[in-house]
Parts: structure tokens; C-alpha cells; sequence
């Protein structure tokens, strides 16, 4: 099994061993986002939303023990913008919770700078490995002169191009993943918004 991968890793030369490489680092940050994510917390709201309904219910120490112990991003920012409301004036509790919600993005975003890398480049050495396999498909061609086999011209064609095919297919994956880490991003910042809004509103009306 080793021997047959070596073999059509070898095939493509040095562009389709880093594209190679590209595609176990894009499957272990895909992994690794998804793991972090869970951590984080990223798809859990509702035990933030019922604190948030008990805030603005104004049982205020009701809703600050049930995110004592939660890690979650959302429960983070929820439990630094209630503490803020009730020891600092209202601009300064925003700003700090705002401080701290940048800091939350932050993490839920993390490795998503290498995703993108990823995403650019792969194509770019498929390419360019294309480019290095044409140049030796034709020097054969020029060197064998007349004698020149359309078969193996043609072979060395489809070697070349392989590297451009596994380029793509490392690329398109770490693309829509990307895509959707993004979309998650995005959701966190809205829920962000939405949930300080509403624990700060509340509490500068007292």
C-alpha cells in the first residue's frame, strides 16, 4: 500500500509530495477546528439565552451563577458584559466587554489564517508543477527529434497535469471549509452583539 502511494506520489515529483503534505495538514486543522469549536462551545446558546432572559427578568444573581461555571465564548462575553454593568459606568462596561469579545473571536478564528494559506497556494504548486512537468515532457520531445512517440509525449503530459488535479482537490476542501468556519464567526459576532445589547440595556436602566 505504501509502495503504490510512493510510487504515484513520485509520479508528480517534488509538487505533488507538498501538495501531499498540503492535504494532511488541511485534514488536521479541519479536525483540529472542529475539536477547539466543541470546546468553545461555539453551536451551544441556550443555557447563555436563558441567563440573558433571567438578566433582563432582573434576577440578576440568578442569571450570573448559571454562567459561573460555563467556559463557553458566549457564556464568556454574557458573564464579563453582566460583572461590567454593575461596577463600571455604562461606556466603560461596553468597552471592556468589547475588549473581551474581540478576544473570543479571536480564538473561535484561530487557524483559519492557515486554512486560507492553504487554500491559495495548493493550487499555485499544482500549478507550477505542471508547468516544471511540460518543460520536460517537450525537452524530450525536442531531444528525440523525429523519432518523437506521441504516446510518451502524451504520457508525460498527464503526469504533469496530475499535479494541477491534486492542487484543486486539496484546495476546493479547504475553501468550503473555510467558508463555513467563517459562517460560524459571523455568528458568534451577531450573537455577541445581540446578547451584550440586551444585558446592557438592562443594565444601565437601573
Amino acid at each position: 500500500m505504501m509502495t503504490d502511494i510512493t510510487a504515484f506520489l513520485n509520479i508528480g515529483g517534488p509538487a505533488l509530495w507538498v501538495i501531499a503534505g498540503l492535504s494532511i495538514v488541511t485534514l488536521a486543522l479541519i479536525l483540529w477546528k472542529l475539536w477547539r469549536l466543541s470546546i468553545m462551545g461555539a453551536w451551544r446558546r441556550d443555557a447563555t439565552e436563558a441567563a440573558v432572559g433571567d438578566w433582563q427578568a432582573g434576577q440578576f444573581d440568578t442569571a450570573l451563577a448559571s454562567l459561573r461555571n460555563r467556559t463557553g465564548l458566549r457564556a464568556r462575553v454574557v458573564k464579563v458584559a453582566m460583572q461590567a454593568s454593575q461596577t463600571l459606568p455604562p461606556e466603560d462596561a461596553r468597552d471592556e466587554t468589547a475588549r473581551v469579545a474581540r478576544g473570543a473571536l479571536m480564538d473561535a478564528g484561530s487557524g483559519l489564517r492557515a486554512l486560507d494559506l492553504i487554500a491559495t497556494i495548493a493550487p499555485l504548486v499544482g500549478l507550477l508543477g505542471t508547468v516544471l512537468g511540460m518543460i520536460d515532457a517537450f525537452q524530450a520531445l525536442q531531444d528525440s527529434g523525429a523519432r518523437a512517440d506521441p504516446s510518451a509525449l502524451a504520457g508525460g503530459i498527464w503526469e504533469a497535469l496530475l499535479t494541477t488535479a491534486a492542487g484543486m482537490a486539496v484546495a476546493i476542501p479547504a475553501s468550503m471549509a473555510l467558508s463555513w468556519f467563517d459562517s460560524i464567526n459571523d455568528r458568534l459576532a451577531h450573537d455577541f452583539d445581540d446578547l451584550v445589547t440586551r444585558v446592557l440595556t438592562r443594565g444601565t436602566r437601573d
